[in-house]
């Protein structure tokens, strides 16, 4: 028996992905030269949260593997926008902080991309980004469950 629902879950998957494949690609062309939009979301992370990360708190914030982080991370550490210094306590993990060079150039890619988001709010209407919003939102939640590691069974 075939799901009535199946059309539109396929659409609005559809137009997500679509979505997420333009964003990436104008808001890539928009940054700073020689900053990816993996460093800006890294970078953006750090200071957000402003303290220490650990490479695998980071891998998992992002859904991405430790070595895809630690390839991130090389970049902006050569780049001179984050610090990762040892654990004194286990010197098997790292600890990574922002840079003031970091912070500076997250701010300057968030002064590069704002005008970009803000013309589409604007251009969307911002009553309707509104009522989008808790959609997507609940849309990610249930991926972010998906993806979260279970316990294993007794």
């Amino acid at each position: 028996m075939t799901d009535p629902n199946e059309p539109l879950a396929v659409a609005l998957f559809s137009e997500l992905v679509m979505a997420d494949q333009l964003v990436r690609n104008r808001l890539s062309r928009a940054l700073p030269k020689g900053m990816e939009l993996s460093h800006f979301s890294v970078l953006n992370h750090l200071a957000r949260s402003g303290g220490e990360k650990t490479p695998a708190q980071l891998a998992r914030s992002f859904h991405v593997t430790r070595g895809a982080m630690t390839n991130t991370l090389g970049k902006l550490a050569w780049a001179g926008h984050v610090h990762i210094r040892p654990d004194w306590d286990d010197a098997r993990r790292k600890f990574v902080s922002i840079s003031p060079s970091g912070r500076a150039a997250r701010d300057a890619a968030l002064a590069a991309i704002t005008p970009i988001i803000a013309e589409s709010v604007d251009a969307i209407g911002a009553d309707k980004v509104r009522v989008a919003l808790p959609v997507l939102r609940e849309i990610r939640a249930r991926f972010d469950e998906d993806l979260r590691p279970t316990s294993p069974k007794p």
